[in-house]
């Protein structure tokens, strides 16, 4: 049986879902791993994201909290609002209190990527502080560390993402993630899926 690593992110501008579409990747490259992506829901009402010049949501379905438990493994995306995870996000995490009382995403795998309007913007703050999340469920904060060798010590060129997690800056908006940044997106899904896998493995 395929070992399901769950890519689970909200996106208000896109600059998340590109680090999400590779990280898919990555963990897709892993032998034995079934990849997928899904969305968390809206919270904001059409109008208000019209204002706030949101483009409309991509095809990539929605996930509940029950479809949350199929998963294996998991790598969660946000941007960041003041320093934390986007409350659309910390909603869906909110509605996860079945699972928690059933205990059945204690033991799982997890990781975190992020986007933050700046370098001083909180890449490090939004990882941290929802790892809270992560520690009630009982789940298993993966950090891909300093995995991503050379990459992670890049200091001529804006990089986002840390220790934590994969990251992107989303500037004014319309800075897409950088080559070098989507390269750690796809490592990140590789590393979570390869050890996703063998801890369902040795289960």
């Amino acid at each position: 049986m395929a070992t399901k690593v769950y890519i689970v992110y909200y996106s208000m501008y896109g600059h998340v879902e590109k680090l999400a579409e590779e990280i898919k990747k990555g963990a897709a490259s892993v032998e034995g791993v079934e990849a997928k992506l899904w969305q968390v829901p809206e919270t904001l009402q059409e109008d208000v994201l019209t204002k706030m010049s949101a483009p409309p949501k991509s095809e990539v379905p929605i996930i509940t909290p029950s479809e949350l438990a199929e998963g294996d493994g998991f790598i969660f995306g946000f941007p960041t609002r003041f320093g934390m995870m986007a409350a659309q996000f910390k909603a869906f995490f909110d509605a996860t209190g079945g699972l928690w009382r059933a205990q059945q995403l204690a033991g799982k795998p997890a990781g975190i990527f992020y986007s933050t309007g700046s370098q001083g913007g909180g890449q490090e703050t939004t990882a941290l502080t929802a790892i809270t999340q992560l520690v009630h469920h009982g789940m298993i904060f993966v950090p891909i560390g300093y995995t991503f060798g050379a990459g992670m010590f890049e200091m001529e060129k804006v990089k986002g993402g840390s220790p934590y997690g994969a990251g992107t800056f989303a500037g004014d908006g319309l800075r897409q993630p950088s080559d070098l940044e989507l390269e750690q997106a796809f490592h990140q899904g590789k590393y979570i899926a390869t050890i996703t896998k063998k801890l369902k493995g040795s289960a």
